[in-house]
């Protein structure tokens, strides 16, 4: 938790009652349903919480900013983004229903109120958002095509609508076809080694 003080500081107190309950919440439910890794699990607030706000070293949500998490698994980026950005509304979407499960125990016991979880594939989603976020469930080509037409015309932030993407490597190749995408190395903003070749993509909604 000390980690996540070090980079935001200026958290509210129940801010920092939601992400200190987190560990114990997610120790608990990960010895009944495996959501996350064995050796990950011990280093929640690096490997997670901190590499999940990551995006919000890149954009500040502007009030009322509807964000969707596609492949949430046990609520990243949502859980953590939620906590930070109240006055913002998340959708977890996730295939698997046990990990939506836990998502909702945690959010329940820490009485985050602004989320909402969905049990589906991100195709069958029917409405729009102005951002969409994932922690790199495929290849961005792939992605694009998932969520395709989901992503709100309506600006509401400095940054333009469009997909947020948490990725590590080299994405040279996979991004080529992109003319508009932008790179932010998370290395520019948390000096622990795990975040070296992390990155949070932009792909504005218009990216050709």
């Amino acid at each position: 938790m000390e980690l996540i003080l070090k980079y935001f500081p200026n958290l509210t107190e129940t801010q920092i009652q939601q992400l200190e309950a987190l560990e114990g919440l997610y120790k608990d439910w990960n010895s009944k349903i495996n959501v996350i890794s064995r050796k990950d699990i011990d280093e929640l607030y690096l490997r997670h919480v901190l590499h999940s706000l990551g995006i919000a070293k890149v954009i500040n949500f502007a009030e009322g900013t509807s964000v969707l998490d596609v492949g949430t698994g046990g609520g990243f980026p949502g859980v953590p983004l939620a906590i930070l950005f109240p006055e913002c509304q998340f959708h977890l979407v996730d295939s698997i229903n046990k990990k939506l499960k836990v998502i909702n125990a945690v959010a329940e016991s820490i009485e985050l109120t602004n989320i909402k979880t969905t049990h589906s594939r991100v195709e069958a989603i029917d409405e729009t958002y102005d951002f969409i976020v994932s922690r790199a469930v495929t290849t961005m080509p792939e992605f694009t095509t998932w969520v395709k037409g989901k992503i709100s015309r309506t600006q509401k932030n400095e940054l333009k609508n469009g997909v947020l993407y948490l990725k590590g490597g080299d994405l040279t190749e996979e991004l080529k076809q992109y003319k508009t995408v932008k790179a932010f190395l998370l290395s520019d903003y948390f000096e622990e080694p795990f975040f070296e070749t992390k990155k949070v993509i932009h792909l504005p909604l218009k990216y050709k």
